[in-house]
């Protein structure tokens, strides 16, 4: 991920942050509640998302037309839907970046589906390590046996995950 500036940075009318909160509800169901707040704010990035502040923390990011919490979102409000745990091997390599493959896939939720986000957790203390978009659905995840699984797009220790605001 390239460095990250903030282009502009301002607050959304209510019709607007009912409309994030459906794609937030399309992604991860009920659990959406807990992101909830009154007001919201849009920034701008130089990268290719958006960022929504709740009270001024980046905790929701919108991509490819889907709203998902971002990692400190995550770590902030834990929920259950999406989730994916690797084994310790693979811990590096998640936070450097790297796809998430196979080998080191220890459970995948039923609910990933192909083209949409996930959260990738290590399976020692279960903290997330990623956020990642499937390369196929949980079925066909788990009957693999090699390959790439899931795209990283945001990583702890990344640019998004070291903006303050």
């Amino acid at each position: 991920m390239a460095k990250i500036g903030v282009k502009k940075r301002y607050s959304l009318r209510k019709s607007k942050v009912s409309d994030i909160f459906n794609k937030l509800e399309e992604q991860i169901g009920e659990s959406s509640a807990l992101f909830k707040k009154e007001r919201i704010e849009v920034v701008e990035t130089t990268a290719d998302f958006e960022l929504y502040l709740t009270d001024k923390n980046p905790w929701l990011m919108e991509l490819n037309g889907w709203v998902f919490p971002t990692l400190r979102g995550i770590v902030k409000n834990s929920f259950p839907e999406r989730k994916v745990v690797v084994d310790a091997g693979a811990v590096s390599y998640m936070v450097n970046g790297a796809d998430l493959m196979r080998p080191g896939v220890i459970s995948v939720g039923r609910d990933i589906k192909k083209g949409l986000p996930f959260v990738i957790y290590e399976v020692t203390h279960g903290k997330p390590l990623a956020i990642a978009e499937a390369l196929m659905d949980a079925a066909e995840m788990e009957a693999a046996d090699k390959g790439k699984v899931g795209k990283n797009i945001h990583y702890v220790g990344d640019d998004l995950w070291n903006l303050e605001f």
